[in-house]
């Protein structure tokens, strides 16, 4: 299978990045790449879907690596994944043998050793240049249950229709499960036994790049866990900081004790990106020296800078967001950049996992949530068209049409990075517009 038969398939399947902004995975398939990189890191703390399907599904997704890189002519394939998730090790390396140019990259117990840029470092030795996309290196990179549904889409010609996701935290039982696009936040949480506290806020996400929802928000391709935390908990309390009171605390209290700088994860690499130094600007009024707000375009928003290591309790990452996003809305683009060389601390600077998980209070939380694949049957499912990176599909269904699982209801843009989004239940559509479809169950 080539290139172009392969990308045909997977924007007709609906195959976007299962975790993240969910880029169009037909996007990523490139003849530059000599080296497919297999993200197995899942560093956030409580996430745990990532090792489990990879232990349940060994097979099926190193078939689909195998698919990519025969696709594409890369050399060799690295599953990227942490010594601690043993059981998903050991899957692993049963079959690995029975794929030629396959070979497993143990990454470091850190966070984000799940950042693409770090992930690629730790296992390659290479460093993307700032600014740039892996395959600059020679790298094209996957997630998990991304190449799960590359599998499913070239064996089985199945759509997208699915998603694993983890929901732990507060609940009765946490667990991992297989539930139909589209179902809502709350149904997922009674399907772990329900919230085990009267009043919680909702993270959909990990709890350093996560976002708080609600429980009427629905379940896209790219959740990966919906975390029940205490309203009061750090975690929530961080995602609620108001930008204009963050600026007068960073005005009042930062104290340039370059902390934030020292450990972010990019910096480390060479990359320009210094928070230390865009706080002093923003929190000084400072616009003759653009540099520290030109540098926020290399922030991956990996949260340590707020989340871990301010002791004033500054937002540094949620400052950047705001003025990166600013930058865009004005037109500017990333500035062209060359890395620096790669901080000889660096090692020592590693934020543990374990460490985190206590800084953030989450280690009365840390279950085990079990892979759960009891299939689930909801009344209906309202599926978002916009639920990847590029532009929404547009329906192609009508008020009162009945669909069957798998049916295409909405098709992708064929000049734009779009793809497909399927039925996930049977039923009829009692919906359509811009924004979403809704169908009821038989």
């Amino acid at each position: 299978m080539n290139i172009t038969e392969l990308s045909k398939i997977l924007k007709e399947s609906g195959v976007v990045g299962a975790g993240g902004a969910g880029f169009p995975c037909y996007a990523k398939l490139n003849s530059k790449a000599d080296t497919i990189l297999l993200n197995c890191a899942e560093c956030e703390p409580l996430l745990k879907l990532h090792r489990q399907v990879m232990e349940t599904y060994a097979f099926e997704i190193l078939t689909a690596l195998n698919t990519v890189k025969s696709a594409v002519g890369a050399d060799r394939v690295i599953i990227a994944i942490k010594p601690s998730y043993k059981k998903a090790v050991a899957a692993v390396n049963s079959i690995i043998g029975d794929f030629e140019g396959f070979e497993v990259g143990l990454l470091p117990e850190v966070y984000p050793a799940g950042d693409e840029v770090v992930t690629i470092y730790e296992t390659t030795g290479r460093v993307v240049p700032p600014g740039k996309l892996p395959i600059e290196v020679g790298v094209t990179v996957f997630n998990v249950e991304t190449m799960l549904n590359l599998y499913n889409a070239t064996q089985n010609g199945d759509g997208v229709t699915e998603k694993f996701i983890t929901v732990t935290g507060a609940v009765k039982n946490p667990v991992t499960l297989k539930v139909p696009l589209g179902i809502t936040v709350k149904e997922a949480i009674k399907l772990a036994g329900g919230a085990v506290i009267d009043e919680y806020a909702l993270i959909n996400g990990g709890p350093m790049t996560g976002s708080i929802v609600s429980e009427n928000d629905v379940i896209t391709k790219t959740s990966n866990a919906i975390l029940v935390l205490p309203p009061d908990q750090y975690v929530i309390k961080k995602r609620q900081n108001n930008p204009s009171i963050s600026l007068k605390r960073a005005m009042s209290a930062c104290c340039q004790c370059h902390m934030c700088t020292d450990l972010c994860p990019r910096n480390l690499l060479g990359h320009p990106i210094e928070p230390h130094k865009f706080m002093r600007n923003i929190s000084s009024g400072n616009s003759s020296d653009t540099t520290p707000y030109l540098g926020t375009f290399f922030c991956s928003g990996c949260g340590l800078c707020e989340m871990y290591s301010c002791f004033q309790g500054l937002n540094p990452r949620s400052l950047m967001g705001k003025v990166k996003g600013a930058l865009r809305s004005s037109g500017i683009t990333v500035p062209p950049a060359i890395a620096d060389d790669i901080n000889s601390a660096r090692q020592g600077r590693y934020i543990l996992k374990s460490r985190l998980t206590a800084r953030l209070g989450l280690t009365d939380y840390n279950h085990p949530a079990p892979l759960d694949g009891t299939e689930y049957s909801p009344k209906k499912v309202k599926l978002l068209l916009g639920q990847h990176i590029g532009k929404p599909a547009t329906a192609v269904v009508n008020k009162g049409d009945a669909v069957t699982k798998g049916d295409v209801i909405a098709l992708g843009d064929n000049d734009a990075l779009s793809v497909n989004i399927h039925a996930s239940i049977s039923g009829t559509v009692t919906d359509v517009n811009d924004k979403f479809i809704i169908i009821a169950a038989k």
